[in-house]
């Protein structure tokens, strides 16, 4: 495969001065989207600080403060047995002060956008870091008088409130504002997705670009790269997106002079990570690679994920043994063949093992040698099989895998090696998700399914890497959340 595949070609001709400035004027008469520097209506104040692309409202802060003290207050108020008030201050300032304090540590550390994970994720993570901080206090200070199921009550209330407060404030905020520096597919493909998913609340103030765009572009050229300071000026974005990487040192040398006016820059992978949960394979710089090594890059601990996938597929064997008994049972009813059925696939390094499943297909279903995807009504899935498709059952004998080492519990889903030189050469980077361990379930699986093809395949990856250059314990809580709520809903599988 030739990873070269994700530099995309230049197909714009520059145009002369008098052409230029002709078709800048009418572009934005084409579509009324955004609006040229002179014509700028006064903008809400920009956003700053690390959790400045939030697009919070001016309220985020008082709503965050209110679903802290209301439940811890209310609980205090019914529970305490010493009526004084200067008691009860001390209590409730104490424990609001943990609880907010946990509750930023987990927005700030999670490094993760409230858009691809939701809310209820960090509120859920930071609620529960409280209550562990809370309960040690309260063992320390005898005098604090604080029962654990008082601390339970309140930890609940802190996340309910705190999940209703964040996403009444992001619903409440401001759109973010972007600026786009450049034109291509790429660029085009950017505009379309962030306009297929309005509730993402962004907003273009125009594109930056000495090229003219062909076609026509969706939204309107403002000026040329020598005038992006004073476009970053007046139109106050909170993101500049440089969507050429051949661009990006001109553009930085242009807004260096401007840094403190507020805005991030980014890249299209960047902005695809922020605002949909995966990065743009096709358009991926091989760059990009370095953000998984770099100095700054959190390390994941592979005895730690070790210990936990372990310790998890030990309980998770244990629990549901009954459900193994009655499993077999029913794909034995289902039909002649065996109850459990093996197949290689690919795991770390691109190292083939054999993975269980319960057998959900007719026996024999690939007697012509021939390795196919599984298809939407697949008429080789037998009646068992379908409902243990459904509710993910057949994958329970892969806690095995797991204990073996072969896969992990959460991780990209492993691939049949028959389809691996296909989608090496029709999807780039295809091999850079065997970098892990593959997983029961993974963030590809639990956002956008199955996949039938090399254009799925390529769906998925864009996930895969991901979650590759992003894996924590908050993406794996979204993951199993997301993938409980498959199960439940009987969505994704075939």
């Amino acid at each position: 495969m030739n990873d070269d595949l994700s530099i995309v070609p230049r197909a714009m001709s520059a145009l002369d001065d008098e052409a230029y400035t002709e078709f800048v004027e009418s572009s934005a008469a084409i579509v009324s989207v955004g609006a040229s520097p002179q014509a700028a209506p006064a903008l809400d104040p920009p956003l700053s600080g690390a959790g400045g692309l939030r697009g919070d409202s001016l309220y985020g802060p008082a709503l965050r403060l209110l679903a802290v003290v209301i439940p811890v207050a209310v609980v205090l108020a019914t529970t305490a047995q010493d009526t004084s008030t200067r008691r009860f201050v001390v209590q409730l300032g104490l424990l609001a002060a943990v609880w907010l304090v946990t509750l930023h540590a987990a927005n700030v550390s999670a490094r993760l956008s409230p858009l691809v994970v939701g809310v209820w994720a960090t509120s859920l993570i930071g609620a529960a870091n409280g209550a562990v901080v809370v309960a040690a206090i309260s063992l320390m200070l005898e005098g604090l008088g604080i029962q654990f199921w008082e601390i339970a009550l309140m930890s609940f209330g802190v996340f309910a409130l705190t999940y209703v407060a964040e996403s009444f404030s992001m619903r409440l905020g401001h759109q973010r504002r972007l600026l786009l520096v450049g034109v291509s597919r790429s660029a085009s493909e950017l505009v379309d997705d962030l306009a297929a998913n309005p509730k993402l609340r962004f907003k273009w103030l125009g594109t930056v670009a000495d090229e003219r765009p062909e076609p026509p572009f969706a939204i309107p050229v403002v000026g040329r790269l020598v005038d992006l300071p004073e476009i970053v000026l007046n139109t106050r974005p909170d993101l500049v997106v440089v969507a050429n990487v051949g661009q990006r040192d001109q553009a930085l040398e242009q807004l260096l002079p401007v840094a403190n006016a507020g805005f991030r820059i980014v890249g299209l992978p960047e902005i695809y990570e922020y605002a949909f949960g995966r990065v743009p394979v096709r358009d991926l710089p091989q760059a990009w690679f370095m953000s998984l090594l770099h100095l700054y890059q959190r390390s994941y601990s592979r005895r730690g994920a070790r210990i936990v996938d372990v310790v998890f597929a030990v309980m998770g064997l244990v629990v549901t043994a009954p459900l193994f008994l009655l499993n077999a049972g029913l794909v034995r009813c289902s039909g002649p063949g065996a109850i459990l059925f093996r197949q290689t696939r690919l795991g770390e390094g691109g190292k083939p093992f054999e993975m269980i499943k319960f057998r959900t297909m007719v026996e024999g279903a690939e007697q012509q040698g021939a390795a196919v995807w599984a298809a939407e009504h697949d008429r080789r899935v037998t009646w068992v099989g379908r409902f243990l498709r459904g509710t993910r059952l057949d994958e329970l004998p892969q806690l095995w895998n797991v204990l073996r080492g072969d896969m992990s519990l959460i991780g990209p889903r492993p691939e049949r090696p028959e389809f691996l030189e296909l989608l090496e050469r029709e999807v780039p980077f295809w091999a850079r998700r065997s970098l892990v361990k593959p997983g029961i379930t993974g963030w590809a699986q639990v956002q956008c399914g199955y996949s039938a093809d090399a254009v799925g395949a390529a769906e998925k990856l864009s996930y895969d890497l991901y979650y590759l250059k992003h894996r924590s314990l908050l993406l794996d809580l979204a993951i199993v959340a997301k993938t409980a709520g498959a199960v439940v809903g009987r969505s994704g599988a075939r």
